[in-house]
């Protein structure tokens, strides 16, 4: 009985630290997803290969896309003719930086490192388009070839139509499409009817994973196993590459992680391979661009993910993680708990309603 006591007041100790901030990131995805237009980042990515892993990267970046939805986006950046590279970026940064993340991941650890995941996030982007680039940079185009008879046809015919249907696919041909006029009701049904849709499910099960790990599992004897670094940073990438979570739903998972006594660095590790490599994320890697690139796009960010983890711990000693337990406030102690009601009947509602 006190286990379950334990249990259920950590589930509302993760809900209650993360569910207003994730709210407001849904409504402000939601506000974004109106203004931005819809191909407004495939415009823009063309096959200029370091340029187009920056833009990205950075486009990427305020998106309100989830790692479940940034795979067709992905899909349809490559039939606009964007480098691999590029599309690869676009994977890495897109679903760690959406607006919704960041404040999710303040809710939990403070601006500092919230900021710190940010930039280095961009960082692993940027590197895993431009390394991927980098080998292909030996695989040629093929060269187009001109139709003269093709050519011939068209002089001849008197009257010419033009399709309003181009043909041309690449990026530098499309246009930017205008947005309908601003609606708040969209801004809801794509902040929840979409986004969160995408993520109730794995994020239900972030909680409960969070909860059951704090809750249960043995400190001291994982305080022993958290004392060897580079053994704890080398089981957190094994056990988070596969999994599938999105950047939101882990937060709870390494929000525990950091309760049982882990360091920030492998907390960070978790939040920033997970997310990424996931196994649907890395099938369609395998799928778009071949086993090759997968495993470029695997071991740099795993490597990298280990660098910023061991960076973290050894040289950055200021980082301030919010106790998710503090004294709070009567006022913020009510808009929590509201906020935390909310989210469990949103999450229950859209994992188990009826499609």
């Amino acid at each position: 009985m006190e286990y379950l006591k334990d249990f259920l007041s950590n589930i509302y100790i993760l809900l209650s630290a993360m569910s207003f901030f994730i709210l407001v990131g849904l409504i402000l995805a939601g506000i974004l997803k109106q203004i931005i237009p819809d191909n407004f980042v495939s415009k823009h990515l063309g096959k200029s290969s370091f340029l187009s892993v920056i833009k990205a990267t950075i486009f990427g970046i305020p998106l309100p896309v989830c790692s479940c939805s940034v795979i067709p986006l992905a899909k349809s950046l490559q039939k606009e003719g964007a480098s691999k590279g590029a599309v690869q970026s676009f994977l890495v940064s897109t679903p760690i930086t959406g607006v919704d993340s960041i404040m999710a991941t303040y809710s939990f650890f403070g601006w500092f490192f919230t900021i710190y995941r940010v930039v280095t996030s961009i960082i692993i982007a940027i590197v895993v388009g431009l390394i991927e680039n980098l080998f292909n940079s030996n695989i040629k185009e093929p060269k187009a070839k001109f139709s003269l008879n093709r050519l011939n046809q068209n002089i001849a015919a008197k009257n010419i139509t033009f399709n309003t249907k181009s043909s041309c696919s690449s990026s530098c041909c499309a246009t930017i499409k205008k947005k309908d006029r601003f609606s708040i009701k969209k801004v809801f049904d794509y902040a929840f009817n979409v986004l969160f849709k995408d993520i109730a499910k794995s994020l239900l099960i972030g909680v409960i994973i969070g909860a059951l790990f704090t809750t249960f599992l043995p400190k001291d004897i994982l305080s022993t196993l958290y004392e060897n670094r580079l053994l704890t940073y080398i089981l957190v990438i094994v056990i988070s590459m596969p999994l599938y979570v999105c950047a939101t739903s882990s937060l709870p998972i390494a929000a525990a992680f950091l309760l049982s006594g882990m360091s920030p660095g492998g907390a960070f590790i978790f939040l920033s391979a997970g997310p990424a490599t996931n196994s649907v994320t890395m099938g369609v890697v395998a799928s778009m661009f071949g086993k090759r690139s997968l495993v470029v796009y695997i071991l740099t960010i795993g490597l990298l993910s280990i660098f910023f983890g061991y960076l973290l711990d050894n040289y950055i000693n200021s980082i301030d993680i919010l106790e998710l337990n503090s004294n709070k406030e009567s006022s913020t102690i009510i808009i929590d708990i509201a906020s935390s009601v909310i989210m469990v009947i949103l999450m229950l509602y859209y994992t188990f309603r009826r499609r």
